[in-house]
């Protein structure tokens, strides 16, 4: 089985968590063929935790973790913070894959998304 992982910052305001959960959903309607299943992670202030969400994907069977932090840019949390608890969570199992997949920020889509969003407000 192989899972994408999005892993968020996490809010105390629980409609920007349920924002992620919402496009998870969205992301997993749309998903290639060779993703069985998305699953949301937070880093802090809300549940699934990445440890929490990890023990999801084992008990699922996961062969293979693709991790995509959600995030614009390469902070702590995407540099140190997202690998170390991964790392943590999985321990020694060896036969479970991660690829850990760019930010958000590096994907050249960003370009387009601002583009369009400036597009769309020039008649404004």
């Amino acid at each position: 089985m192989k899972i994408l992982f999005i892993v968020a910052h996490g809010s105390r305001r629980e409609e920007s968590n349920t924002e992620i959960r919402l496009l998870a959903k969205q992301v997993a309607n749309n998903m290639p063929f060779f993703i069985d299943d998305v699953i949301v992670a937070f880093l802090e202030l809300s549940s699934p935790t990445i440890g929490e969400a990890i023990d999801i994907c084992l008990q699922k069977g996961v062969e293979e973790l693709f991790i995509l932090p959600y995030f614009l840019s390469a902070g702590n949390h995407v540099v140190k913070d997202i690998p170390h608890k991964i790392d943590a969570a999985i321990k020694n199992r060896q036969d479970t894959k991660i690829k850990i997949l760019p930010h958000i920020g590096r994907s050249q889509e960003m370009v387009k998304i601002i583009t369009s969003t400036l597009r769309t407000f020039q008649g404004s």
